[in-house]
């Protein structure tokens, strides 16, 4: 019999987070060569905001769906847990806070209600006396103290919980994957796009390539954010790695510039032709508790690809890869994240840990507090998350 799964969810419109999985979930999606059609069910939803407009373009798709599929939309997120009963009903819980119209704090931060939403579902688990699976989708809070709550809350109360995005599970070109437990001297990834929405993918990009180094990953000891100029010279000084840079850019498929006037290749880095192509560089500085510095630069206009380098003892050169993101509407990456979703549901085991996700959306909050204090270095105790790599990457391979 299928899993019982409630949506709970910011808003369902074409192209929202909620669409891609949401609707993965109720129709199949193409999975290693085949079409899968998944062994959960929907039946209940809860948006918390219902634009207007066309359904098929600009407006609320959640009643649309419902009717189309047989599920309920429901007024309060208790009420779709319990689907209208007094006690839970469902047999896992999916929480997407992404898109829809919040407010922004002063690091940019966009306050989607995930850990309210989080916290209501456990509210409904100690009344009723039951727990179940949960999934967040990308990051857990825009607040590391949140963030570590609703963790803290799936350990205390015993149930799987799954968070993040795509980026980790998508198809690497080329198919790299760092042996668990090797030597990371340095590592470098490049992301282009918005705060706080795409540097929280370059970031977790970049954590699931670390994680796999010896002793696992140790808890962050400080962060930087930097930008404009001083980005160009903390390269030439040697802060972060020009080879490193240059192996990343390697592997995208969008240069920008030159490229687009007449075709012709570029050496973005020994040329110096990124200072031409990127207005408003930023790098993010990460000192982690066991030695590992790690740098994320953001080159809007330079690339559109997400891309990572490293150094690695014992590896020659410098392993490097693109994460694979396929285009608008199909967004075929998507369901290499509902596949592992859908694992978490119907095994009760959560594939990879959640405390990546964990020290993610710590790292970025810090970054974006250092961002708005100066740029200043910040120390951060808190960010003492320590975990193990899964044996096997998780990433999409055929």
């Amino acid at each position: 019999m299928p899993k019982r799964v409630a949506v709970i969810t910011t808003l369902y419109k074409y192209l929202s987070h909620a669409q891609h999985m949401a609707d993965r979930f109720l129709i199949g999606y193409p999975h290693e060569g085949e079409w899968h059609k998944p062994g959960v069910q929907i039946v209940s939803l809860y948006t918390d905001q219902k634009p207007a407009g066309d359904p098929a373009t600009v407006g609320d798709q959640s009643y649309v769906r419902a009717k189309e599929f047989g599920f309920t939309v429901y007024n309060s997120i208790a009420e779709a847990l319990r689907c209208g009963t007094d006690k839970l009903a469902v047999d896992a819980v999916m929480i997407i806070g992404e898109h829809g119209d919040y407010p922004k704090n002063d690091k940019g931060q966009v306050l989607y209600p995930r850990y309210e939403f989080f916290k209501q579902c456990v509210e409904v688990f100690e009344k009723d006396g039951r727990v179940v699976p949960v999934y967040n989708d990308k990051h857990l809070s825009y607040s590391f103290e949140k963030a570590k709550w609703m963790v803290d809350q799936s350990k205390r109360l015993k149930f799987p919980m799954l968070a993040g995005s795509s980026l980790p599970v998508t198809w690497r070109l080329p198919d790299l994957e760092l042996p668990l437990n090797c030597e990371i001297e340095e590592a470098l990834m490049v992301g282009v796009g918005g705060s706080d929405p795409m540097d929280y993918h370059a970031l977790e990009a970049m954590q699931c390539m670390i994680e796999r180094r010896k002793g696992g990953e140790s808890g962050i000891k400080a962060v930087q954010l930097i930008e404009g100029d001083a980005v160009w010279q903390a390269g030439e000084s040697g802060r972060y790695s020009k080879k490193l840079l240059t192996a990343a850019l390697s592997r995208s498929d969008s240069p920008q510039g030159k490229t687009l006037l007449d075709g012709r290749t570029q050496d973005l880095v020994g040329n110096n032709e990124l200072p031409k192509l990127v207005k408003n560089p930023a790098a993010y500085f990460i000192e982690h508790n066991d030695g590992l510095k790690t740098t994320l630069l953001m080159l809007n206009g330079a690339v559109r690809d997400f891309c990572f380098a490293a150094k690695v003892k014992g590896i020659p050169g410098y392993p490097s890869t693109q994460f694979f993101l396929t285009p608008v509407p199909n967004v075929t990456y998507s369901a290499c994240l509902v596949s592992k979703i859908e694992e978490m549901f119907v095994t009760g085991k959560a594939p990879y840990p959640v405390e990546r996700t964990l020290i993610v959306s710590g790292a970025l909050e810090a970054c974006l507090t250092s961002k708005v204090q100066n740029h200043r270095r910040l120390e951060t105790p808190q960010l003492k998350v320590t975990y193990k790599a899964p044996k096997q990457s998780q990433h999409a391979r055929t």
